[in-house]
């Protein structure tokens, strides 16, 4: 009879409207409503100006009297003779930082969890996220001052070692900037994002690793067959947000690092084409074709990695 009760009220439950359920709610819902109206007023609303991208806009014309182009500058944009580099910038960068950045913290988690010395363990974790907390513009002054040709410590070290002879300006050779851009992100971004990953294993019932232990097993297979399989559901549900942010390979990291106009043949990527067109060159309607392109491929590539993610089980809708 108690079963029965409960799946007759669990069929209750379900019949109930949503706005019966949100009132219920309503305390639990009032919680949210700050994080609405930031993403209505700052995402939302400005995307009323997607439409510049399809006039000639002008600041005194306005969005209605502006007059209609069509793809103009779109054709302009995939016309453009730095079209392909930026492409290119964009896609090498989003794929080192995708299969070197998001792994990391994985791996820093389960070496984390690994740690016996509940201090040692914390000290660990807590020097690992604070360089999230830095902004980039402290971060990229770091960064310069490290590999500085005048007195650079990194400079000093490899002379001391008699690696090199002279001292090498690193941020002004296009070939070590990718390597510096993201080893920079994974040193800032990689203890806070393994937080999640820590708060996943620390929820594996302890039990099965005491089965696991009195089978023979050996830490790496419990690993291997336990805490990764456990984890598993909130390693693809963050791999489809890191495949729909995929484009997104960065701005002000690279705004920062790349200041000497000799890298920008391997350091303009979308997002930094569309500030220098747009912003400092003021044309808005082609720089707002080419971030709405950036868009579009990427909401293409977030509903292809959930459809893929969703035959697991573990899809965002």
């Amino acid at each position: 009879m108690p079963q029965a009760k409960l799946v007759v009220e669990r069929q209750t439950h379900r019949k109930k409207s949503p706005f019966i359920r949100f009132l219920k709610q309503w305390d639990i819902q009032l919680m949210a409503l700050p994080a609405l109206l930031f993403i209505f007023v700052f995402s939302y609303i400005p995307m009323y100006g997607v439409m510049m991208a399809f006039q000639d806009y002008s600041l005194f014309k306005g969005f209605l009297q502006s007059p209609w182009v069509g793809f103009k500058h779109f054709e302009m944009f995939f016309n453009a003779p730095e079209f392909w580099t930026v492409i290119r910038n964009t896609l090498v960068i989003s794929i080192l930082k995708l299969c070197i950045g998001f792994p990391a913290p994985i791996l820093l988690a389960l070496m984390l969890n690994e740690i016996g010395r509940r201090f040692f363990k914390r000290l660990v974790q807590t020097i690992s996220y604070l360089p999230h907390f830095l902004s980039w513009v402290i971060v990229s002054g770091f960064v310069t001052s490290i590999l500085s040709t005048d007195n650079g410590s990194l400079n000093l070290l490899l002379q001391k070692l008699s690696l090199i002879d002279d001292p090498i300006n690193f941020l002004s050779e296009p070939s070590y900037f990718w390597s510096i851009l993201v080893a920079t992100n994974v040193w800032k971004e990689i203890g806070f994002s393994s937080i999640v990953y820590l708060a996943a294993i620390a929820g594996i019932n302890p039990h099965l690793y005491e089965a696991a232990s009195i089978d023979g097993a050996s830490r790496i297979r419990q690993i291997v067959s336990i805490t990764i399989p456990s984890i598993m559901p909130v390693v693809i549900v963050f791999s489809i947000l890191a495949i729909g942010n995929f484009l997104n390979a960065g701005f002000e990291d690279i705004l920062l690092l790349a200041g000497n106009p000799v890298l920008r043949d391997v350091s303009d990527v979308l997002d930094t084409y569309v500030y220098r067109i747009g912003i400092q060159n003021s044309r808005f309607s082609y720089a707002t074709a080419a971030g709405l392109f950036k868009a579009v491929i990427s909401v293409a590539m977030l509903a292809g990695a959930n459809y893929l993610a969703r035959r697991s089980g573990n899809s965002l809708w």
